[in-house]
């Protein structure tokens, strides 16, 4: 059976950084069934639920209150990278603009809402290795 690595956001977790979820149901129902793989790299890197927004700059994550918060975001995409490694996952569906799962666009680091080309850091090992990453609204609008 093959297997997809999922933001356990969107599978009902409340992991994300206000403590609330992103839950969309065809992803909760995939990891019932045992074909998702839900992962938190942040949660997973030692960040607190609820915690301070962070966003990528270059090499590094940087909390809205300055704090570099890059090695917990490492640690944690290290850890779900080999989560889905080891589950023999093929692709996967990750929160949108997310510093640690954001795939193409992310924010900018000036906590503007402001859109630059890039990853998270977990996208941007997965896409290391092989393995197709794509967003929930891609998901989403796939026919």
């Amino acid at each position: 059976m093959t297997k997809i690595c999922v933001s356990a956001c969107l599978a009902g977790c409340r992991c994300r950084y206000d403590g609330k979820t992103n839950e969309i149901p065809e992803i909760r129902k995939m990891t019932e069934e045992g074909t998702a793989v839900p992962v938190c790299p942040e949660v997973w890197g030692g960040l607190p639920v609820p915690r301070i927004p962070s966003e990528r700059i270059g090499d590094h994550v940087i909390n809205r209150e300055g704090i570099d918060v890059t090695e917990a975001y490492m640690k944690g995409s290290r850890l779900a990278l080999e989560t889905c490694l080891k589950e023999g996952c093929t692709a996967a569906v990750l929160k949108a603009r997310s510093p640690a799962c954001g795939h193409g666009k992310i924010y900018d680091g000036t906590f503007t809402k402001t859109l630059v080309n890039g990853n998270g850091t977990f996208a941007q090992m997965l896409e290391e290795h092989g393995i197709a990453v794509m967003t929930e609204e891609e998901f989403l609008n796939m026919d």
